[in-house]
C-alpha cells in the first residue's frame, strides 16, 4: 500500500526557523506555534472560531518567541500546524497525540483516524519538525556550543471555570536547576505570580520536547508558560519578551555560579 500523503505541494511546511544563525546559547522551541490544518482534513470538522481557540494552538506564544529570539540572538524553531492535527509535544501513538476531545470540545475529524492516517500526520507534520530540531542540536553539539533549551508555550487564564492566578509558569521534570533559578529571578518582581510547575508539569508520558531533547542530552532547560490574556497584543508580547530576555541570562549565570561552587 502506498503511503498516504497529507500535505499538498502548495501547503506551508510544518516547520519554520528564525534566527537560524543565532549566536547565543539559547535555543527556543515553540511546539504549538500555529493553527493550520491541512486542506485534506477539512478543518477537522471544526469552526473557524474553534481553530483560533487554545485547543488548536498556544495563542501568543509564537509572537513572544520571535521577539525573544531577536533580543537574545537565539535560534528559534516553530511548528506551524495545529496541535489537533498531531501534538508535537506528545509521544506519537500516545493517548494525547491525536485527541478526539479537547477541553470538552469534540474534534470530529479525529474520531475515526486510521493507523495509516495517523502515520501520515506523524510523517508529514511531527517528523519534519523534530528532525530539524534534532539536526540543529546535533550540529551545535558537534561544534561544542553551549545550548540552553527554552520551550515556549501559553495557557488560558480560565480553565474549567477556575481562574488561574499565575502570569507565568515555569515547568520541569527531573532537572529543576534552571527553572528554580528563573523562578527566583522573576519573583524579585513582587507584582508577578510565578507558577512552580504550574499550571502544568512535565513528564515522559505527557511531553516530548523537554524529556527527549533537553533531559537526555543533559542540557540546561526550562518550559515557559505565559498566560494568554497578557500576550494577546503586541504590547504585551513585547513586554514579556523584554522581561524574559533580561531574566534568562541572569538565571543561567546563577546556575553556572552554583555549579562552579559545587552547590
Amino acid at each position: 500500500m502506498q503511503p498516504q500523503t497529507l500535505l499538498a505541494a502548495d501547503e506551508p511546511a510544518a516547520v519554520q526557523v528564525e534566527q537560524a544563525q543565532g549566536r547565543s546559547p539559547f535555543f527556543l522551541t515553540c511546539d504549538h506555534a500555529g493553527a493550520l490544518v491541512p486542506r485534506q482534513l477539512n478543518a477537522l470538522g471544526l469552526s473557524a472560531g474553534d481553530l483560533q481557540r487554545h485547543i488548536a494552538w498556544d495563542i501568543g506564544a509564537a509572537a513572544v518567541s520571535r521577539k525573544l529570539a531577536a533580543r537574545l540572538d537565539a535560534f528559534l524553531i516553530l511548528q506551524t500546524y495545529s496541535r489537533l492535527v498531531i501534538d508535537c509535544n506528545r509521544p506519537p501513538g500516545s493517548a494525547q497525540s491525536i485527541v478526539a476531545v479537547s477541553e470538552a470540545t469534540r474534534i470530529p475529524g479525529n474520531e475515526a483516524v486510521s493507523s495509516f492516517e495517523a502515520l501520515a500526520r506523524e510523517r508529514e507534520v511531527f517528523r519534519p519538525y523534530h528532525d530539524r530540531l534534532r539536526a540543529e542540536l546535533e550540529q551545535r553539539d558537534a561544534q561544542g556550543r553551549l545550548t540552553v533549551l527554552i520551550a515556549m508555550h501559553s495557557f488560558t487564564p480560565v480553565f474549567h471555570g477556575n481562574q488561574r492566578p499565575w502570569q507565568v509558569g515555569l515547568l520541569y521534570n527531573r532537572d529543576r536547576g534552571l527553572a528554580q533559578a528563573l523562578l527566583r529571578v522573576l519573583r524579585r518582581d513582587a507584582d508577578l505570580v510565578v507558577g512552580d510547575n504550574e499550571p502544568y508539569s512535565v513528564s515522559d508520558a505527557t511531553d516530548y520536547t523537554i524529556p527527549v531533547y533537553a533531559e537526555r542530552r543533559g542540557l540546561l532547560h526550562v518550559g515557559i508558560e505565559l498566560r494568554q490574556d497578557l500576550i494577546a497584543d503586541e504590547h504585551g508580547q513585547e513586554q514579556w519578551a523584554v522581561r524574559l530576555a533580561e531574566a534568562l541570562p541572569t538565571a543561567v549565570a546563577e546556575v553556572q555560579r552554583e555549579d562552579s561552587a559545587g552547590v
